[in-house]
């Protein structure tokens, strides 16, 4: 007998799909990540500047003619010169300046620099200036290394001086010998032992062929030097005040033409000294003329002197030229600007109508973006167009049209885009040096976009 086929009694039932909680999470965070990586790349990138102090200086150099009123002092005899003062030194009517003598004089040899001491309040004073020097030294400012040299040096040359005159008091001491006669000075004033043949120089008989100094000769005198009579033995400054001559580009010309003074840097020690300024167009040639009522003892060697015109030195805060941008704004007067609601917030009283046509009043809060003495600079995005601004306790009314742009820069401190107004003090080829200090501007370390044409106003930075 067949077998009998039997059935199985198994169901196969069909795999039900589980949603993975995980994996969805994750195709949305990645998603998102692709998403922000999309726009990061296709939106503009702007790159931050941190905002600075900083300085912008712009000079000029040139070199010019010291004029001053010089008095040549003559020998009336036969000797050997000999001087009482250093070079250099002020010295009063009346007072020893040269001797002149019938032989050489022979001086002590410890009146040689090295072999000067100095005394206990000498030294103390040298010491002290040494020190202050030390303290405020900076690689900027390496001229004032010549500053001290020089000072150490006429300190001593001071000392080795005093050491000749009391040995000439001496010499004069030996009546009869030697032969030696004193000459005082004839007048008050800083005595130079050299001459140049220009001390007859006067602003109104200078000419531009005297700033010429290629052909330029100065005689110096020395202690024991044999003279003449008649030679020149010195000469002496007699005023404070002098000027120097300099023959500007017609560019600076043009620069300096409306201005009375004018910054004067002196390149031999850096000094910086104001002086009144003149101006002449002779033959085609500017020539500029710089008084100054003091500085003069410093430079009373010179005939000619290197100098800077500095036609701006200012300080404030540094930013790139790219950074800058404009806005327009509404120009509301001051006396609409009030405050309301339940906060300190500044605002304006706009008057528009209901649905049934009445006129009512409404506070609107503003942002002022800038003002001055009569005026407030508002955002246009927060105020319609041709809108009625109330005057608060008044019925005075204002309907907003006028419109002026400012100047300024998009800060990003919190992230998006604000603009910042600026004022320009002056600038370089590639800075602008913008006023510090002001509420409605930029401060020190704030960060703004170095490039504004990237950029629009309440734009998120990446």
């Amino acid at each position: 007998m067949a077998a009998e086929t039997q059935e199985s009694n198994i169901l196969k039932f069909r795999k039900r799909s589980h949603m993975n909680i995980g994996i969805i999470i994750f195709g949305i965070i990645f998603i998102y990540l692709i998403a922000t990586i999309v726009m990061y790349l296709t939106a503009p990138h702007v790159t931050v500047y941190e905002v600075r102090q900083g300085s912008i200086l712009k000079d000029t150099a040139y070199t010019g003619l010291a004029i001053r009123d010089e008095m040549v002092v003559q020998a009336d005899a036969d000797g050997y010169l000999n001087y009482y003062v250093p070079d250099g030194s002020k010295v009063k009517n009346g007072s020893k300046v040269y001797t002149l003598s019938s032989q050489e004089l022979n001086f002590a040899e410890d009146t040689e620099e090295d072999e000067i001491s100095l005394t206990s309040g000498e030294q103390r004073s040298v010491m002290l200036e040494i020190q202050q020097f030390q303290h405020d030294y900076q690689e900027t400012n390496f001229s004032d290394t010549y500053r001290i040299k020089e000072e150490m040096e006429d300190a001593l040359r001071s000392l080795c001086n005093q050491s000749k005159s009391d040995q000439l008091d001496a010499f004069l001491a030996q009546e009869g010998q030697m032969g030696i006669s004193v000459y005082k000075a004839a007048r008050d004033g800083i005595v130079v032992y050299a001459t140049d043949g220009m001390e007859n120089l006067t602003v109104e008989t200078a000419t531009i062929a005297d700033l010429n100094k290629s052909g330029y000769k100065k005689t110096e005198y020395a202690n024991n030097a044999q003279i003449q009579s008649g030679e020149a033995v010195y000469k002496i400054v007699t005023s404070d005040t002098w000027t120097l001559m300099l023959e500007l580009t017609g560019e600076t010309a043009e620069v300096l033409q409306d201005k009375k003074y004018v910054k004067v840097n002196f390149t031999k020690d850096d000094q910086a000294v104001w002086a009144t300024l003149e101006i002449k167009n002779t033959d085609g040639h500017y020539l500029a003329y710089l008084t100054f009522e003091n500085s003069m003892v410093r430079y009373a060697s010179e005939r000619y002197l290197d100098v800077e015109l500095i036609l701006e030195d200012e300080s404030g805060l540094k930013i790139p030229k790219t950074a800058e941008t404009e806005k327009d704004f509404y120009v509301v007067p001051k006396s609409y600007i009030t405050q309301g609601g339940n906060s300190s917030s500044s605002g304006v009283l706009v008057q528009t109508k209901d649905a049934k046509g009445n006129e009512i009043t409404a506070f609107t809060t503003v942002n002022v973006y800038y003002e001055d003495e009569q005026v407030v600079y508002l955002d246009p995005n927060q105020l319609e167009e041709n809108a009625v601004l109330l005057m608060p306790d008044s019925m005075e009314t204002f309907r907003l049209s006028e419109k002026r742009s400012l100047k300024g820069v998009y800060c990003i401190n919190k992230g998006y885009a604000v603009f910042k107004q600026i004022t320009i003090l002056c600038e370089s080829d590639t800075y602008y040096i913008v006023e510090e200090g002001n509420s409605y501007g930029l401060s020190n370390y704030d960060h703004i976009a170095l490039d504004s044409s990237n950029i629009q106003e309440n734009d998120v930075v990446f």
